[in-house]
């Protein structure tokens, strides 16, 4: 029962990830297709905008998934961490460039610097979910050996983690143009908000002509996830089709702040899916939840800490995401640039 609980929580953080973390790491997406310096000016400006207040605080959802996983379900921890240690690599590496590109593209004295940490940006952010989503697929097809005895490479390069990898990237690269169509027509930036809303509506027929595909995939090379999604995890399914439909109809009447809670419910349904239909495995076909899980005072441990967490750190997320939903923070940011200006023609 405890080991069920523990799940559900870790469950909730990659909920959070998905849908804030995927929404962050999709606007690298469209930074590296954004075009040339000047013709993708506009663009990344409102990306920067975008995701400047909240992509560190993003990360805290992943840092407490792998705590919680290590702790909770150790053998399985470290069987994800052995048969798949070079997308986690991937997945690390590509966190870390990210981060640093990200902060020195705004600080480059030239050009040439800027082109080139954008770049490091926009490449990192695409590669993170893939390998995240190549990562997410070995474990659903059965790839990950409790044992730890696993081929370094056809572990994840495979069918279903490639299938992973590229729903992933396209996932979060639907729901950041979603978000920033919001943001952009927030601020009254309605042409950024159109051209965003355009690449969320031509993104979500490609990723819907994949899911269809990838349904032959899962078939043959996931029986087991696809037999239990054809089966109890279908209502969730039809649910996020449904979601993703509903947004692409409130894109298309240009309500962009309506079309937020579709998406999230779009990309919240597929992952609740995928723990309905890979329940009750924690590594597919390998090991059970109740066999991987750690001691009972193990799992009281961590739902004290899951207490102490909720009543510290999320207040502290939800007042961050409060202040960027009313725009307070790209007020102070954009006071500070004035001030900043204003000292620069002084000096």
């Amino acid at each position: 029962m405890l080991a069920n609980v523990i799940v559900a929580i870790i469950w909730v953080g990659v909920l959070a990830y998905a849908i804030f973390g995927g929404a962050d790491f999709g606007s690298g997406f469209w930074d590296l297709l954004a075009g040339s310096d000047r013709k993708g000016a506009a663009i990344r400006k409102q990306i920067d905008k975008s995701i400047g207040p909240v992509w560190e605080a993003n990360h805290v959802w992943l840092i407490f998934i792998i705590v919680f996983l290590w702790t909770g379900f150790p053998d399985a921890f470290a069987a994800l961490m052995t048969g798949l240690f070079i997308p986690f690599v991937g997945v690390a590496a590509g966190i870390v460039f990210r981060g640093g590109a990200f902060v020195f593209r705004k600080s480059s004295v030239s050009v040439a610097q800027a082109r080139f940490f954008g770049i490091l940006f926009a490449v990192s952010s695409v590669i993170t979910p893939f390998f995240l989503g190549a990562a997410i697929g070995a474990v659903a097809s059965g790839r990950v050996s409790v044992d730890r005895v696993n081929d370094p490479i056809t572990s994840w390069l495979a069918p279903t983690p490639i299938l992973g990898g590229i729903l992933a990237v396209g996932t979060c690269a639907w729901l950041s143009a979603v978000f920033m169509a919001r943001d952009a027509a927030r601020t009254g930036n309605f042409v950024m908000a159109d051209y965003f809303a355009a690449r969320a509506l031509i993104t979500g027929v490609v990723i819907g002509a994949v899911s269809l595909g990838g349904i032959f995939v899962l078939r043959s090379d996931a029986p087991t996830l696809a037999d239990r999604l054809q089966t109890r995890g279908l209502p969730l399914i039809l649910l996020s089709a449904a979601s993703g439909f509903a947004t692409m109809l409130l894109l298309r009447k240009e309500r962009y702040t309506k079309a937020r809670l579709p998406a999230i419910a779009a990309v919240a349904s597929v992952i609740v899916g995928w723990g309905v239909g890979q329940y009750p495995w924690i590594l597919v076909d390998q090991i059970t939840i109740d066999d991987a899980a750690a001691p009972d005072n193990v799992m009281v441990a961590l739902l004290i800490t899951f207490g102490f967490a909720s009543v510290l750190a999320v207040p502290a997320l939800v007042l961050l995401l409060r202040l960027t939903e009313t725009g307070a923070l790209s007020s102070a940011e954009t006071r500070a640039d004035s001030s900043q200006a204003v000292l620069d023609r002084i000096q």
